[in-house]
């Protein structure tokens, strides 16, 4: 059995159904082309499969450049992130503070607060500033250097991109399998607050992403989607398989339920 990957804390990451989620999905092997993900998150999914090739993308640029830092700077990462204090004061010190970083350098500030905020909360203001508030150092702790120097290697044979997911969906062709897991509150039918970055992922995004997953569709390329049970969600998805999640995350990050309010959907 492969060893869970798990470096960074991502309300509404995959990781704690992952098994669930498997025997649903095409197999590396499998997989023609690549494996897709225009919302890759904590990258549970593709870590759990670890395809031959891969497309990863998400709209927050800090997000892909943690991945693009762990993927080239893995030891240097590490040792940025250690150095850190381990104090309440020196965490806002670093939350606050605006500067021009490198790029090893700007992944490791990223890991270092993911690890130590409240709930591994990213949240940004309409200025695009972190301003989510101190948790802790119990979880920083649980990744060392062998987990950073594991993700570098999962991670070589990876594209990455910032980018709105229309654009990596629209770029996929057949033989690619797509992964979508779009931020969402189970149950709901719309994120109304904020997320990994300030903006909100509303009903028009949802129809959006479900237009762009039909014309995937009609190119004959394969798609699974973890998404909302909300009906107008489902709605939009009447043609697909739709499949409940029993066991899933429901209304409070971090907690499980068996009511999850959450569905997987497939176009095969």
């Amino acid at each position: 059995m492969k060893k869970k990957i798990r470096f960074i804390r991502y309300p509404g990451g995959k990781q704690r159904f992952i098994d669930f989620l498997l025997p649903h999905l095409p197999t590396s092997d499998s997989i023609e082309r690549r494996f897709v993900e225009p919302f890759v998150g904590s990258g549970a999914v593709f870590f759990a499969l670890s395809p031959h090739s891969a497309f990863l993308t998400d709209i927050n640029p800090v997000l892909i450049d943690l991945y693009r830092g762990l993927r080239n700077y893995p030891l240097k990462v590490w040792e940025i992130f250690k150095s850190f204090p381990v104090t309440k004061k020196a965490y806002y010190d670093i939350r606050d503070k605006q500067r021009e970083l490198d790029l090893a350098s700007r992944a490791a500030r990223t890991l270092y607060l993911n690890r130590t905020c409240f709930k591994g909360m990213w949240r940004e203001n309409s200025n695009g500033k972190f301003n989510v508030g101190y948790g802790g150092q119990d979880r920083r702790w649980v990744i060392n250097k062998d987990t950073l120097i594991a993700v570098s290697k999962y991670l070589k044979r990876v594209k990455l991109k910032t980018c709105d997911f229309k654009e990596t969906v629209e770029s996929c062709t057949e033989g690619d399998f797509i992964f979508v897991d779009p931020p969402y509150l189970p149950g709901e039918k719309e994120l109304i607050h904020s997320h990994y970055v300030y903006s909100k992922f509303t009903y028009e995004d949802h129809k959006r992403l479900a237009d762009s997953l039909k014309g995937a569709s009609n190119q004959k390329i394969k798609w699974a989607m973890t998404t909302s049970s909300h009906k107008d969600i489902i709605d939009l998805f009447r043609k697909n398989r739709i499949i409940p999640l029993l066991k899933g995350t429901g209304k409070r990050p971090g907690l499980l339920t068996k009511n999850s309010g959450e569905v997987l959907i497939c176009n095969y």
